[in-house]
């Protein structure tokens, strides 16, 4: 989080500080959260592209603190005050206040909850998190996060598929961006596909897998791909992200993959390469009859519904639904709030470790500054 004027105008910039997150984008998963109850009955995590940890930090302070935040602590603080104006008939006001007292929920043991993070930048350590930084894009990866999740885990014997599958993966990476928008969204949508690859390895039956994407032109095509592989795909704008911005998050649920998949960094899955995965007269791609290369044979797929169940379809396109989470009173992300008189800034909860501009700053500053040394 920058020190900018604008930073310091959004509302979410400030909050993330004074509430103890290392980033805005805490704010995000809590209000896919609150939409889409994603940690309800989650116990084992994989975060990628996690740095510099916010994500994973929301996963500890809720899966492994037990802390609640919006919809569910409102929910909580309502449903505590109820209890404590009802009371118990015949009792003191001491006896009722000492048996209505909110009795805080046991910290879960760390053989419950089981989150690992990965990035290639390093992450400051959290509380029940297992980092590692490596490329989510590399085959040897896989091994890696096995290897995290189930020490027992043997690479030379095992296959490349976890013996003890998550309940959910999530994926907040995103490129750095040229400001062209077609190739921002390409590069985008192979880093989508490199978390979805890896989360395919590791994702059990039922699971549910959460990634960032950037909307634009036949961006669908992405959308029903992921439909071979989850019952319900939904796209979904947090209020806290800027709408300004052309970046959502695509909620996949239900992990239901084809008959007869095994997934592979080896060979993996990417834009155009699924039509040998789904089912016959399934849509994969977006015009009405589409050569696609599956294997080494040239194959006519006909759009037809992907699954019977929860889809939209328009001619011969199929539209997945958008939702807006958020309550509608929270913070406009793209507004600009006046700052009180005394308003002070704070400093980032967690600086960055190794941020990529750390060496032209260093070189700036070893110049005189922005501008350089002035002669005379």
């Amino acid at each position: 989080m920058g020190k900018s004027s604008k930073d310091k105008r959004d509302a979410y910039y400030r909050l993330a500080k004074e509430q103890g997150w290392r980033a805005r984008s805490a704010f995000k998963l809590l209000q896919l959260d609150e939409e889409f109850d994603l940690f309800s009955g989650v116990t084992r995590v994989v975060d990628l592209c996690a740095a510099p940890g916010s994500w994973s930090q929301v996963l500890s302070r809720v899966l492994i603190k037990n802390e609640t935040f919006g919809r569910t602590a409102w929910q909580n603080q309502e449903a505590l005050f109820r209890q404590q104006m009802l009371g118990v008939a015949g009792q003191t006001g001491a006896e009722k206040t000492e048996e209505t007292k909110e009795t805080p929920a046991a910290p879960r043991s760390s053989g419950d909850v089981k989150i690992v993070a990965i990035d290639l930048q390093p992450i400051s350590p959290l509380p029940g998190i297992v980092t590692l930084r490596a490329d989510i894009t590399h085959p040897a990866t896989v091994p890696l996060l096995l290897k995290a999740l189930d020490p027992e885990y043997d690479a030379a014997t095992a296959s490349q598929n976890a013996s003890n599958p998550v309940d959910l993966v999530l994926s907040d990476g995103a490129p750095d961006v040229t400001g062209l928008h077609d190739l921002d969204m390409y590069v985008q949508s192979q880093l989508l596909f490199a978390a979805l690859n890896l989360a395919l390895c590791v994702l059990k039956p039922g699971g549910k897998f959460v990634a960032k994407i950037f909307r634009g032109r036949n961006v669908d095509l992405l959308f029903a791909q992921l439909k071979l592989f989850f019952t319900r795909v939904v796209v979904a704008k947090p209020r806290s992200s800027r709408a300004s911005s052309v970046e959502a998050f695509i909620v996949c649920l239900d992990f239901r993959p084809p008959a007869e998949f095994h997934a592979s960094l080896e060979r993996p899955l990417g834009v155009g390469d699924m039509a040998g995965l789904a089912p016959e007269g399934a849509a994969v791609a977006l015009d009405e009859k589409v050569a696609v290369k599956a294997e080494d044979n040239i194959v006519e797929v006909a759009l037809e519904d992907l699954r019977p169940s929860d889809t939209t379809t328009t001619g011969s396109r199929w539209i997945a639904p958008f939702v807006a989470c958020g309550d509608l009173s929270a913070f406009d992300s793209d507004a600009s709030y006046k700052l009180p008189d005394d308003y002070i800034s704070l400093d980032p909860v967690q600086p960055p470790t190794a941020p990529p501009y750390k060496r032209a700053l260093e070189m700036r500053k070893a110049a005189g500054g922005a501008y350089g040394k002035t002669t005379v």
